[in-house]
């Protein structure tokens, strides 16, 4: 009698995920099951040499987070139940995850195509350390979706760097989004990812670049800063969340996740990422399954091929009225051939 009491009192959500757990199969073969695909590494590798566009399938750990049907910010795929992206892409909206859904396997907004995957977000989790504020350390956040996505040549996870490796001032990375061309002008359709080249730069540089006074560091070390001093060339709104991909080891690693900048493409004010070489540590908590890859000489290996060295700058000392930084969505058009 005790008992059906106790039962009778709890919570039906309680009653109903333990006869899920009865009745579901019991996997009696797990050696049958396929195995992950490689992590950061393309099944395609075609590419538009000179241009902006991207390949169909060149970036395939890209994903768009749409916000009731329309694209909101990018990120990366890490396994079949996990994106990350920036934690300001949820600000106002952490506890309605019904708004969102991530597109899969998207080369072309506009165009989708029948192998495109769309899944609702189960819940959404902030890095613990984010204050809701813009420029603010620990933009991080991991999507969990409703159900298991499927891998294909479009559908691929991305590494985590592991602790071997090291983005040095000069290493040439990629971001990749389907943001905005510049301030105000959305991207044409068909709406092709874009991808942009982009050096590593020296976090110093970058600090006194974004410097606010009285000892008020804006970048922390959490932080990574990468892009063009001169401008021209940038990640703008809409391309929140997306990925700075360094190839080291053979793959495709997530260095950095696009977070805030002064405005967009603008002189002496480079696009400044949530390093992963500090926050991995808290998504391999949050995701176990989530792969590593790197370099026992990570330093020299994630240079790759024909990095610049970083140009030394001493930037003159801020004037008053200095802009608040903006969060980021998508990639600025402003750019120059590479």
């Amino acid at each position: 009698m005790a008992e059906s009491q106790a039962a009778a009192r709890a919570p039906l959500g309680t009653l109903r995920s333990l006869l899920l757990l009865l009745l579901a199969p019991v996997d009696r073969h797990p050696a049958s099951r396929p195995a992950p695909p490689a992590c950061g590494k393309r099944q395609q590798l075609n590419r538009i040499v000179g241009g902006e566009d991207s390949s169909d399938a060149e970036w395939p750990w890209v994903v768009s987070i749409r916000k009731n049907g329309t694209h909101h910010c990018a990120g990366s795929l890490l396994t079949n139940r996990w994106v990350v992206t920036a934690a300001h892409c949820f600000k106002g909206s952490l506890d309605q995850p019904a708004q969102f859904s991530v597109l899969l396997g998207a080369w072309q907004l506009g165009n989708p195509g029948p192998r495109s995957q769309e899944v609702g977000v189960a819940w959404v989790h902030p890095h613990p350390v984010y204050s809701w504020r813009d420029a603010s350390p620990a933009d991080i956040a991991l999507v969990r979706l409703a159900h298991p996505i499927l891998f294909s040549e479009r559908v691929l996870p991305i590494c985590l760097p592991d602790a071997s490796v090291r983005f040095p001032p000069g290493t040439e990375c990629w971001i990749a989004g389907w943001g905005s061309v510049s301030d105000g002008v959305p991207l044409a359709p068909p709406q092709t990812l874009q991808k942009l080249k982009v050096p590593i730069i020296d976090p110093e540089v970058c600090g006194r670049l974004y410097w606010r006074g009285a000892g008020q560091d804006a970048i922390t070390d959490d932080m990574l800063c990468a892009g063009y001093l001169e401008g021209q060339r940038d990640a703008c709104l809409g391309d929140s969340g997306g990925p700075l991909m360094c190839r080291a080891g053979g793959a495709w690693l997530l260095a950095g996740i696009i977070s805030w900048g002064e405005g967009c493409a603008e002189r002496e004010r480079p696009g400044v990422y949530s390093s992963l070489a500090a926050l991995g540590p808290w998504v391999r908590t949050v995701v176990p399954g989530a792969p590593l890859a790197g370099r026992a000489r990570g330093a020299r290996g994630a240079r790759g091929d024909g990095a610049r060295a970083a140009r030394p700058v001493t930037p003159p000392p801020p004037a008053g009225g200095a802009r608040e930084p903006a969060a980021r969505s998508c990639i600025a058009a402003l750019y120059s051939r590479l």
